[in-house]
């Protein structure tokens, strides 16, 4: 029987989704990648299926996502890109054998090498990391409000103003917290 471990984060955008496999980090971080098989339990169910994950592959992949998870914050920051995060970021695309195929419902879905390497899943996720870093995609990148978190997030909301990176996590944790610090300033009002 496999450990137990926290549950993924999962969002719309792929590459902000992977930077969430390490969690509230200004805080107890949460690694939710922690040994090989669950980086293959990610991709798995982010349709970027592979046949195995190594020590070495793992590794590759934490890279990969502490360099987006450095170069989303510094675009969201508008401050320059760190220059070893856009190599390792284009490295990881470089190196991916992976062809996008459209489905007969018209979707967009990732076809890796017959391998199934992690490396050309990587790959994927770097080009698109690279796909919303440069502003190719609709939405703009900010940081969580949670002093915690502050994630890394892609807002494709109306009014690009969105606070959160996950409101059933961050924003509701928020919200909790300030409802109890209203309720301690006025006890009177709960009832």
């Amino acid at each position: 029987m496999r450990a137990a471990f926290p549950d993924f984060r999962l969002g719309t955008v792929l590459a902000t989704s992977f930077t969430g496999t390490l969690s509230e980090r200004h805080g107890d971080s949460v690694e939710r990648i922690p040994v090989p098989h669950r980086l293959v339990d990610w991709l798995a169910v982010n349709g970027l299926a592979v046949d195995s994950c190594t020590a070495a592959q793992l590794d590759l992949a934490r890279e990969l996502r502490e360099s987006i998870h450095a170069a989303a914050t510094a675009a969201a920051l508008q401050d320059a890109l760190p220059a070893s995060a856009v190599q390792v970021i284009n490295e990881r695309s470089a190196q991916g054998r992976a062809a996008a195929i459209l489905t007969p419902e018209g979707e967009r879905l990732w076809r890796l090498s017959s391998g199934s390497r992690v490396e050309d899943a990587l790959g994927v996720i770097a080009a698109d990391a690279v796909s919303i870093i440069a502003g190719e995609r609709d939405g703009t990148l900010a940081l969580c409000a949670s002093p915690t978190c502050q994630a890394a997030f892609f807002d494709t909301s109306r009014s690009r103003t969105r606070r959160w990176c996950d409101m059933n996590t961050c924003g509701n944790r928020q919200k909790k917290a300030r409802f109890n610090a209203n309720q301690r300033r006025n006890p009177r009002s709960a009832g």
